[in-house]
């Protein structure tokens, strides 16, 4: 049975999140809902599928896990709780690394991962490139990439000593091998990411 849609313009916690039962997906963000955009086009899944395909290969049998979209990604308010009541940011990224296995549970990852992928879309970017800025930075994700499919390039941000994000040498282009400087061992090779355009 579905429950009653909730207000777009009201402010709610995970605990709200748990009883929604809409078609759409849907992210929550310092407490406001917002709607994913609609189904991914065919370019922006055949580079998150070979993000998670590299990533996954690379980190088999290793600490670190890899997820991808749809998987739920609580972060809580630094400083508060991490109850249901009192998380009001869950998010959905298109590709992360958790190398914390206290931080994943049945429901998802509890916490920051340690490196977040967001493939733009025209409906998401503004959303990525401000708002999951922020609250990533402010929860302590310690590496975010941006990938932008039209330009075929990877801009990387690192969490510094300050808890701000700082942009690293790049942009990557196509013909880069991509390290992260959060997760030992992973190189991405972006040529095979950004398949050839029809």
């Amino acid at each position: 049975m579905k429950v009653e849609e909730p207000d777009l313009a009201g402010t709610y916690t995970y605990a709200d999140y748990l009883t929604w039962q809409w078609d759409e997906r849907l992210e929550l963000i310092r407490s406001k809902i917002y709607k994913m955009s609609p189904g991914p086009n065919t370019r922006h899944q055949q580079i998150t599928g070979e993000l998670h395909r590299q990533m996954s290969n690379l980190l088999r049998k290793k600490k670190c896990q890899v997820f991808i979209a749809p998987y739920d990604v609580r972060l809580p308010v630094p400083g508060k709780k991490k109850s249901n009541n009192d998380i009001t940011t869950v998010v959905q990224p298109d590709v992360c690394v958790v190398c914390d296995p206290s931080k994943i549970d049945e429901a998802g990852c509890l916490g920051a991962p340690d490196l977040i992928i967001e493939v733009l879309s025209p409906f998401t970017s503004s959303k990525d490139l401000r708002l999951k800025f922020d609250v990533y930075e402010e929860s302590g994700v310690k590496e975010y990439w941006v990938v932008y499919p039209v330009e075929e390039i990877v801009t990387v941000y690192v969490l510094d000593q300050q808890g701000k994000f700082v942009s690293t040498s790049g942009p990557f282009i196509r013909s880069d091998r991509l390290a992260s400087q959060s997760v030992p061992g992973l190189v991405v090779e972006l040529e095979d990411v950004f398949p050839d355009k029809n």
